[in-house]
């Protein structure tokens, strides 16, 4: 795997964990542990994008 292809199918978690953020913190109940794991899987991937980027 390349480090564009890498980066890309990154990028491509990014938007689907972007999805379910939204989703969640749209439904009612939902827990907010839950939302907050999300968030920090996304932040997670958004830096290790731009480690890669910045390579």
């Amino acid at each position: 795997m390349t480090v564009a292809s890498h980066i890309a199918e990154l990028k491509r978690k990014h938007e689907h964990l972007s999805d379910a953020v939204e989703q969640a913190q749209r439904a009612p109940g939902v827990d907010d542990l839950h939302v907050a794991d999300l968030k920090k899987q996304k932040l997670k991937l958004k830096e290790e994008i731009s480690r890669l980027q910045s390579a």
